[in-house]
């Protein structure tokens, strides 16, 4: 939007703990200028007329608490900047990337060049390791990573073995900087694909058992009770059984859920479609139904994003020897809208919490809202009808983008970071 306009009216959610209203908002070169009386007042000495945006919503910038990229300056599937391009475009005003790296992100010299705190663009941050290379055996330099920017730490998608995490979490360099932490065995979850199940069975993949993240999480539980002081926090719960399991730990670690997973389960897709290769395993309806009500209770707090750029020969794979992941920072919005508001009964407010405020509470970051002066804003139009393609201008440059074919009804068409 770079000619001035004003939106009125337009429904407007402003920040943490309100709900959305209807008003007027007055945007000028990208910028939000003014609210109500003040938009009203500013277009007119602009001769600017009113857009009608009634069912419209402008709101904060939404928040990817962890994704992956391996290559930021020379990867095939996706660099930073074809990254934060999508994740701009579609609403997103941060994004944090796991450590997860080549090289891998355990030195304070490989954390600095990355990070990007300009507030008129998308911001990056970076998760430090917390063991050497990620391999479970050395701690990296805690201190030193933190000091260097580093938003926290973290390692892979699996969880790191109890020695190292105990002698981490009690030398306590982190201090109370967020820890990053996978509940999944890798042991236990062998070759399975898809959580074990009668649809898991019956569609032939290889069953990932339940105790590969139940085992893991009691760990993470007690961990936590036994360092009140150390900030874990759970990364992708994927299980209802692990959903009991943090709603009755006192304390309770940080949770967080994958978006796919609130989305689809391990019945309904086809064989050949990309959404069945993800980590962690897909679980039933059962599951699904329980992460969503998880995200409402508060027993989780954060949806993630966890784009895993993967390239056109990685797709040429067979599903079961492909590389876990998926992209598409641009899908989120609309289909949790889809699948949380218009059929499963959450309120925006409800949806922005786990969108945007809960995730920037993980990265311990100062919570997006829209403010005057300010390009830290999107706009969603809920009734926007599109096709999903490779070749749409917010589409991620990764090649394993889900739901490619269908049409979605939602999108985020406008964004002051989009520039």
């Amino acid at each position: 939007m770079d000619d001035p306009v004003l939106l009125s009216p337009v429904r407007i959610l402003e920040g943490p703990g309100q709900d959305e209203r209807q008003g007027a908002v007055f945007i000028d070169s990208g910028v939000l200028a003014g609210f109500d009386h003040t938009a009203h007042a500013m277009a007119a000495q602009r001769n600017v007329e009113p857009t009608d945006a009634s069912s419209q919503l402008i709101a904060p910038c939404l928040v990817d608490p962890y994704s992956i990229l391996e290559l930021p300056f020379s990867g095939h599937a996706e660099t930073l900047n074809s990254l934060v391009n999508c994740a701009s475009a579609a609403g997103f005003g941060q994004l944090a990337l796991l450590p997860r790296a080549t090289p891998w992100r355990d030195r304070p010299e490989g954390v600095a060049p990355l990070v990007r705190r300009d507030p008129d663009q998308l911001q990056v941050h970076l998760w430090g390791a917390f063991s050497s290379g990620g391999r479970g055996v050395d701690l990296a330099p805690h201190g030193d990573l933190l000091e260097n920017g580093a938003v926290g730490l973290a390692d892979d998608d699996a969880m790191i073995p109890q020695p190292v995490l105990e002698r981490g979490l009690v030398l306590g360099e982190m201090g109370t900087a967020p820890v990053l932490i996978a509940p999944r065995d890798g042991d236990l979850q062998g070759e399975g694909m898809v959580r074990e199940g009668t649809e898991t069975l019956r569609a032939g993949w290889v069953p990932d058992p339940l105790s590969s993240e139940s085992l893991p999480m009691a760990q993470l539980i007690a961990l936590q009770r036994r360092h009140p002081g150390r900030r874990l926090q759970v990364m992708n719960i994927s299980t209802a059984d692990a959903v009991e399991q943090l709603r009755r730990a006192d304390p309770a670690p940080m949770g967080s859920v994958c978006w796919w997973h609130l989305l689809m389960d391990n019945n309904g897709m086809g064989p050949c479609d990309p959404g069945w290769r993800v980590r962690p395993s897909l679980g039933d309806r059962d599951d699904r139904q329980a992460l969503r009500q998880a995200l409402r209770d508060g027993t989780i707090q954060s949806i993630s994003v966890h784009a895993v750029p993967l390239d056109e020969e990685d797709m040429l794979l067979p599903t079961d020897q492909r590389p876990p992941g998926l992209s598409g920072h641009h899908l989120v919005l609309p289909a949790l809208w889809d699948a949380l508001i218009r059929e499963g009964g959450f309120q925006i407010r409800e949806l922005w919490q786990a969108l945007s405020f809960g995730p920037s509470a993980m990265l311990n970051q100062p919570v997006e809202v829209l403010r005057e002066g300010s390009r830290r804003w999107l706009l969603f139009d809920p009734d926007h009808r599109w096709t999903v393609t490779r070749q749409d201008i917010s589409a991620p440059s990764a090649a394993n983008v889900p739901l490619l074919g269908e049409e979605l009804q939602g999108r985020v068409i406008a964004c002051g970071l989009n520039r």
